[in-house]
C-alpha cells in the first residue's frame, strides 16, 4: 500500500499513460494493497475480462507484481517504485541518445513503449530494412545490454523481492529441527538476503551469450573458427534498467553542485573523476567511486578547460598537473581537516588515487535542500535554528533564543511554525511521573527522517497537481480543438491551414506546457535527492 500523495500520483501517471480503466484497477490496488482477481472485481466494479486486460498491461510494463503460492489464489500488487520512475523516462531517452546516438535512443524508447521485448521484436518494430542501418542498431543494442542499460526480464523479476526473501527464510527455517533461537533467526535472514542479492547479481548477467565466430582465411579460402564473440541472446526479454540511468542523473547533480559551490573549473575536475570510473558504476547505492589516478583525470579533461583561471596564481603559467592537484585539495577539504570539513568534501585524495565520495555528497545535498525549504518558508532565522539544532542536538527554547540572538517572543512562534511544517520536532522530558505539562521540559531538535518524509510528500503532491493542471489546460475547449486539428496529417504538412488565432492558441499552450514540464523536472529532481539518494540512510546526516 502507498500513502495518500504517492497513491494519487501513481494513479495520475497510469491514467495519463494507460487510460482511465487501467488507472481504476491500479487505484484499487494502491488503496487496498495486495488483492486477488475476485477481490479486484468486487472493489472496482469492472468486468473480469476488462480487469484481466488491465492487469496484463500493467504486468507487461513491470508496474504490477504477481505471485501464487501453493493452494492460494494469484495475488497482485502494485510496484510503486517502477510506476514513479516513469516520470524520468524522458531523461533516460536523453542519456541514451547522448551515450549511444539516435539508434540507442530509439531502442530505449521502443522498449519503454512496450514494457519488455526480445531483440528480434525490437528490430522489427524499428522498421529498418537497410543492412548497414540495421547493423548500427544491432551494435547499439549490444552496447545497451553489455553496459547494463537494458536488463533481462525473467519470471522471478515479476515477483516482489520481499516475497522472495520471505520464501527463502521459510525454506531455511524448515531445515531446523525444532524452534530456532533469535540468533539463528537473524543468521537465517542474513542467508536469505545474501541468496536474494546473489540472484539479483546473476540476473544482471543474463542477456549475452558466447558465439563462435568463423572467419574466412584469405589465402586458402577455408573457413576456420578463430575466436569467440559475445552477442545478444534473441530469446531473452529485455527491459530498461532504470538504476543504471539513475547513475547519470546523480553524477549530473553532483557536478552541478560542485560548480555552484566552487566554479566551473572545479566542476570539470569532478566530472573527469566521475567519468574515469563511470563504467563500473551500476547503481546509486555506491558509497564512493573506484579509485582514479590523477593522470587519468588529466587525460579526461577537455582541452578548452582553462583550469588556471579558476585559481589565483602569482605565476602566469602553471602546469596542468599542479592545477589539478590544487583543485583536488580544495574538493577534499585539505585546508579544513576537521569533521565539519570532511563532511563537505567532494572527493578523498590520498597519494595518487582519487575517489568521489557519493554518500557524503548526497547527505550534503539533502541537508542543503532542507535548509533551502526553511529559508523559503521561515527566512534566515529558520535556517539559523536548523543549523544550530543539527550541530548541537536537543535544546530548549531559552537556549535557542540565547544562541541565535533573538528575543523569546520572536523565537516561540517561529519554532511553532517550523514544527507545523515538520522541519523540527519536540522531545518531552517530564520532571515527575504524572507528566504534568507545567513540570515538563520541551526540547527542540531536528528529526531528519520526519523532515525528509514531509518534504517528499510535498514533492509528490506538487507532481500530482502539475499533472492535474496539465490535463485541465489540455482539455480546455479551445485548446482541445486546436490540438486535435494540429494532429491531422494535412495540417502537419502545411501549417498555413491553421488560422492566426489557432496558431496563437497553439503557441500559448506550448509555452504553458513547457513551463509545467520545467517545474515537473525540478520537483522530480527533489524527489530523486530525497528518496533515491537516501539509500545509505539518514542516520549520519
Amino acid at each position: 500500500m502507498a500513502d495518500f500523495h504517492t497513491g494519487r500520483l501513481c494513479t495520475e501517471i497510469i491514467d495519463t499513460q494507460f487510460g482511465s480503466l487501467t488507472s481504476k484497477v491500479a487505484s484499487v490496488l494502491l488503496i487496498r494493497g495486495r488483492l486477488s482477481l475476485p477481490q479486484i472485481v468486487r472493489y472496482s466494479g469492472l468486468k473480469p475480462r476488462t480487469i484481466r486486460a488491465c492487469i496484463l498491461i500493467l504486468i507487461q510494463h513491470n508496474i504490477v507484481w504477481h505471485v501464487q503460492r501453493d493452494g492460494d489464489p494469484e495475488m497482485y500488487e502494485i510496484n510503486v517504485e517502477e510506476c514513479l520512475l516513469r516520470l524520468r523516462y524522458g531523461r533516460y531517452i536523453y542519456y541514451a541518445e547522448s551515450l549511444f546516438g539516435n539508434p540507442g535512443a530509439e531502442i530505449v524508447q521502443i522498449i519503454m513503449d512496450h514494457g519488455k521485448l526480445r531483440p528480434p521484436d525490437i528490430l522489427a518494430l524499428l522498421h529498418k530494412h537497410d543492412s548497414k542501418v540495421l547493423a548500427q542498431y544491432k551494435q547499439a543494442l549490444y552496447k545497451l545490454v553489455s553496459g547494463s542499460y537494458l536488463k533481462a526480464s525473467t519470471a522471478r523479476s515479476h515477483v516482489s523481492p520481499r516475497d522472495r526473501q520471505l520464501q527463502y527464510e521459510i525454506e531455511e527455517i524448515k531445515k531446523f529441527n525444532g524452534h530456532p533461537t533469535p540468533k539463528q533467526i537473524r543468521e537465517l535472514k542474513e542467508v536469505a538476503e545474501a541468496r536474494l542479492k546473489r540472484e539479483l547479481d546473476e540476473s544482471e548477467k543474463i542477456g549475452l551469450i558466447t558465439k563462435a565466430k568463423e572467419i574466412t582465411h584469405q589465402r586458402s579460402g577455408k573457413r576456420k573458427v578463430q575466436e569467440e564473440e559475445s552477442v545478444v541472446d534473441d530469446e531473452v526479454f529485455f527491459r530498461v534498467n532504470c538504476q543504471r540511468f539513475n547513475v547519470h542523473i546523480r553524477n549530473e547533480i553532483i557536478v552541478r553542485a560542485a560548480k555552484e559551490r566552487y566554479n566551473s573549473q572545479a566542476a570539470s575536475v569532478v566530472q573527469a573523476a566521475i567519468t574515469g570510473s563511470e563504467n563500473a558504476q551500476s547503481s546509486v547505492s555506491e558509497v564512493r567511486s573506484d579509485p582514479v589516478s590523477i593522470s587519468r583525470i588529466i587525460m579526461l579533461l577537455a582541452d578548452n578547460d582553462d583550469l588556471q583561471s579558476g585559481l589565483a596564481y602569482s605565476s602566469k603559467k602553471v602546469p596542468i598537473p599542479t592545477c589539478v592537484k590544487d583543485y583536488l585539495g580544495l574538493l577534499s577539504s585539505a585546508d579544513n581537516p576537521t569533521p565539519a570539513g570532511k563532511a563537505n568534501a567532494f572527493v578523498s585524495f590520498g597519494g595518487s588515487k582519487v575517489q568521489v565520495e557519493y554518500e557524503t555528497i548526497c547527505r550534503t545535498l539533502r541537508r542543503k535542500l532542507l535548509e533551502s525549504i526553511a529559508l523559503e518558508k521561515h527566512g534566515h532565522e529558520g535556517v539559523r535554528i536548523i543549523r544550530l539544532l543539527l550541530d548541537t542536538g536537543k535544546m530548549d527554547e531559552k537556549q535557542i533564543a540565547k544562541v541565535v540572538m533573538m528575543a523569546s517572543k520572536d523565537v516561540r512562534p517561529l519554532l511553532a511554525a517550523m514544527s507545523a511544517d515538520s522541519l523540527i520536532s519536540t522531545q518531552e522530558v517530564p520532571k515527575s511521573a504524572d507528566r504534568n505539562p507545567t513540570r515538563t521540559f520541551y526540547l527542540w531538535y531536528v528529526d531528519l527522517y520526519k523532515g525528509y518524509s514531509s518534504l517528499l510528500a510535498g514533492a509528490y503532491k506538487i507532481l500530482y497537481n502539475i499533472g492535474q493542471r496539465r490535463r485541465a489546460e489540455r482539455e480546455a475547449s479551445d485548446v482541445k480543438a486546436v490540438l486535435e486539428k494540429s494532429l491531422r496529417t494535412d495540417v502537419q504538412q502545411d501549417e498555413s491551414l491553421l488560422t492566426r488565432m489557432e496558431r496563437e492558441t497553439l503557441k500559448e499552450w506550448e509555452d504553458r506546457e513547457l513551463r509545467l514540464t520545467v517545474l515537473e523536472s525540478r520537483a522530480e529532481e527533489t524527489v530523486f535527492i530525497l528518496k533515491d539518494l537516501a539509500v545509505h540512510g539518514i542516520g549520519g546526516d
